[in-house]
């Protein structure tokens, strides 16, 4: 009905970009109205289920109708019985227990709406980690190839964005992937920190659980373990006000802020070097880049993980004012921000995570491009190198410096104000001074003998970093990302 709009006519409203354009279907139906209330009635069942288990009078008549009908929701009915009562919980009571009129006087028996509210976010929270770990883990795998494939092969570095010592593609990948398994540890701690509130009654204390059972504490314990157990959470918090600590929340959503940043930094760096011709994301064989100027190969997939990465981060201060301005046991000020904060960062999270392992799979590297880049810088940064020969050969290093720093002034007017390539090389070559070490300036000027230590760097990181963290999720690794937008 919202996508048709007001009688029939198409798009009469607004419906978020993240869902009708990008988001995946598994996310967008974790933190839809069906998941949400399919959960509170699965919660409804578990309580009544624990408070049988443990000697409350309910039957297994009024259990069985409850199952039967934790999926058939009236959203209509429910709509129009929020309308009335003005309370979202009760309106799906009501709901719940029109179709089920023998288990309608045990539904929601002793808890509080944040016993479906709170536990619900927790389940969406846990399951949305779950969606987007092994998303994050094919993004490392994706590089990790990429990485290893061009491990040898020698770049420009920058610092300052200005031309520095050479590494090479797979090191700088490295340095991208380094990120990213930090981000992926920081997701797993966040999701197995994950506690469910259980039940605790209106502020906390489960003092109308302990009235149910006639003052019998280990009941009211054992009924807390058994809905916890039944929602497949290992824990429960033991103290909460009327809700989970916001805290928890922040914790969640700052691990998701900080892979935005991360993803932020990666395809910055893919557009820059786009600019520069070395690399470029995958271009569609039908991709139009400007509708002006159709030469361009824009680097479009990385602008949206940057553009929607800022969103990510936006959505972190969120969780803590939130935090910061509970009173006391609760207040209700957190909730229509919450409906907001948390399926945005996790939705958002997912588009970016589904980009970006479309963009690694595709990368393509231009070697020759490079290559031209490095020949225009590299006699610049041999020239201590040139200098070190010719100490070698017989020479005096400081009138070698001083005739090495002179060439190397003249060369860069050439380039600098003259527009031409970098002569340096071949003034080297014409000054008799240098005559002792002609035939050792390949060798001098060979790019991989400025490259370090970076190829040694890159197998180990990905044998001791990457590819441990990635073991476990070896089955899910072959799903490909087509892009539809």
């Amino acid at each position: 009905w919202m996508a048709r709009g007001v009688h029939g006519l198409e798009g009469s409203h607004y419906r978020s970009p993240l869902v009708s354009r990008y988001a995946s279907k598994e996310m967008a139906y974790n933190f839809s109205d069906r998941k949400k209330f399919t959960t509170w009635r699965k919660l409804w069942i578990y309580l009544a289920k624990a408070e049988k288990a443990l000697g409350l009078p309910i039957t297994d008549e009024q259990i069985q109708e409850m199952e039967s009908h934790e999926k058939d929701i009236d959203f209509a009915m429910a709509a129009e019985e929020e309308r009335k009562l003005r309370h979202d919980v009760m309106a799906h009571v009501h709901t719940f227990a029109h179709c089920c009129p023998t288990a309608a006087p045990i539904i929601h028996l002793g808890a509080t709406s944040c016993y479906v509210g709170d536990n619900t976010d927790l389940i969406m929270l846990r399951d949305g980690f779950d969606i987007l770990l092994p998303k994050l883990a094919r993004v490392i795998d994706r590089l990790a190839k990429f990485a290893e494939k061009n491990a040898n092969l020698p770049t420009l570095g920058f610092t300052h964005y200005q031309p520095a010592q050479l590494t090479t593609v797979g090191k700088r990948a490295c340095l991208w992937l380094q990120d990213l398994t930090m981000d992926m540890r920081n997701l797993q701690r966040a999701r197995d920190d994950l506690r469910f509130r259980g039940v605790k009654g209106t502020t906390g204390t489960q003092a109308s659980f302990l009235q149910l059972f006639q003052g019998d504490h280990e009941k009211v314990e054992e009924l807390d373990r058994l809905v916890t157990e039944m929602a497949a959470f290992k824990k429960s918090y033991l103290v909460t006000g009327q809700t989970y600590s916001r805290k928890v929340d922040i914790d969640c959503l700052s691990t998701l802020a900080s892979l935005g940043a991360t993803v932020h930094k990666i395809c910055t760096d893919i557009r820059l070097l786009a600019n520069l011709k070395e690399i470029e994301e995958p271009f569609e064989k039908e991709q139009i880049g400007s509708s002006a100027m159709p030469y361009k190969r824009n680097p479009m997939r990385a602008e949206r993980c940057c553009s929607l990465a800022r969103h990510l981060l936006a959505l972190m201060s969120d969780p803590l004012q939130t935090a910061a301005v509970q009173w006391l046991e609760r207040t209700l000020d957190d909730s229509a921000n919450r409906r907001i904060s948390l399926p945005e960062s996790f939705l958002t999270a997912d588009i970016i995570l589904s980009t970006l392992q479309n963009i690694t799979e595709g990368l393509v590297v231009y070697p020759k491009v490079i290559e031209r880049h490095i020949r225009h810088e590299l006699p610049f940064m041999a020239t201590e190198n040139i200098i070190m020969a010719m100490v070698k050969a017989g020479g005096n290093r400081q009138d070698c410096h001083e005739k090495i720093r002179v060439l190397s002034q003249e060369a860069a007017a050439v380039v600098k104000q003259e527009g031409g390539d970098n002569d340096l090389l071949a003034r080297v070559q014409r000054d008799p001074y240098f005559a002792p070490i002609l035939g050792q300036l390949d060798a001098i000027l060979d790019p991989k003998t400025f490259i370090g230590r970076a190829p040694q760097q890159v197998t180990r990181f990905l044998s001791e970093e990457v590819h441990p963290l990635l073991e476990p999720y070896r089955a899910k690794m072959d799903v490909k990302i087509e892009l539809e937008l």
